[in-house]
């Protein structure tokens, strides 16, 4: 018995989460949910968008499945997804981008890792708004520092990158491929310009890949330049570790790569603790009408079962996502060739496809 928190989440997550659950119940393995509320739905509930009770949640149970959230305009939350990583210290953000026969894109056998730095770099949210008297004094005492004038109607924001972080990313890289018999990883920076952050996050990179050596390679790669490069020569790239922006832009770039956010699937990691969610946001226009595509939360409680140790009922919930999708029956209208297609099915029901495959596995 796993006992695990759910986060339904609010728009369309409630339905993709429903269908999740459902399908990784189907592949045999015997859990207790602790369902929390966080976002708009807690806000209207509680008074606050995440509730100390749904983080005592996952500090308990270590493990958390977290459907997509609404972070209302106007709060003083930047967003809730980041203030939950931030408040549990899950600093990786593991992202795969993996082709399905059946998903529509332009290239196939794509077979990407993005483990993307989840606590500091711009991400941080440390900001000084435009013209404000602690603004000005920072411009001030930066023109005296260094010389170089900022023009005094600009907002700051500063990006801190420390050799811990990078190393604890970095090492979680390759551990990772080690783990995963994957072959090579790439540090993706910006050292050429930024010299002191990304300069920073590409020497302890080295370090940490000169432990692995004979074992995974390392190659560095200039984000611009990797933007190109996956573009172009995807099947050239394994695993990739950046900086938090970077790896933010990456990650849905090598998304479109595979078909777009609908197969997206993404896991935080910290420590002791995980919190495992798709990718794509919450859209709300799309709520109770059973017609967003599953596949990424599905998805994301595979790589769940596969952290928690349940890899068989991980590999057969995965195979049983691949068969749907491939014959391409009961599927959703995104992953119909014709999106109008009158033979797409809703949410729920792409879920029961899923587990009648499940129950032919068994």
């Amino acid at each position: 018995m796993h006992k695990l928190t759910l986060i339904p989440g609010d728009g369309i997550g409630q339905e993709v989460s429903l269908a999740a659950t459902r399908c990784i119940e189907a592949s045999g393995v015997n859990i207790e949910w602790d369902s929390v509320l966080c976002g708009s739905d807690a806000l209207a509930k509680t008074g606050e968008l995440l509730p100390e009770s749904a983080l005592d949640s996952i500090r308990k149970n270590k493990v958390a499945l977290k459907g997509p959230i609404t972070t209302p305009i106007g709060t003083g939350f930047r967003s809730v997804n980041v203030a939950i990583r931030q408040a549990l210290d899950l600093y990786a953000c593991l992202r795969p981008a993996k082709s399905y026969i059946g998903v529509k894109s332009r290239f196939r056998d794509i077979d990407l890792i993005i483990v993307r730095e989840n606590s500091e770099d711009l991400y941080a949210g440390i900001e000084y708004e435009e013209s404000r008297p602690e603004t000005l004094g920072l411009i001030e005492q930066i023109k005296k520092d260094t010389k170089k004038a900022i023009r005094e109607d600009s907002g700051i924001t500063i990006k801190p990158i420390s050799k811990f972080a990078s190393e604890r990313i970095v090492r979680f890289a390759f551990e990772y491929a080690v783990k995963n018999n994957r072959q090579k990883v790439t540090c993706v920076h910006k050292a050429n310009i930024m010299k002191f952050t990304d300069g920073l996050f590409l020497n302890t990179a080295r370090k940490v890949a000169s432990e692995f050596a004979g074992k995974i390679v390392f190659e560095e790669a200039i984000v611009d330049n990797m933007c190109m490069q996956l573009v172009q020569k995807p099947h050239n790239y394994d695993v990739l570790v950046l900086p938090n922006l970077y790896g933010d832009i990456i990650s849905d770039l090598c998304a479109g790569l595979v078909g777009g956010l609908g197969v997206a699937p993404g896991a935080n990691i910290g420590g002791e603790l995980a919190v495992f969610e798709a990718v794509h946001g919450s859209a709300p226009k799309y709520k109770g009408k059973n017609k967003v595509n599953p596949t990424a939360m599905i998805l994301s409680g595979v790589l769940m079962l596969r952290y928690i140790g349940e890899n068989r009922a991980a590999d057969n919930l995965e195979e049983a996502v691949q068969e749907v999708i491939a014959e391409g029956k009961q599927v959703t209208y995104d992953l119909k060739p014709d999106p109008l297609d009158p033979s797409a099915v809703g949410t729920s029901e792409m879920a029961d496809a899923i587990i009648a495959k499940l129950k032919k596995r068994k």
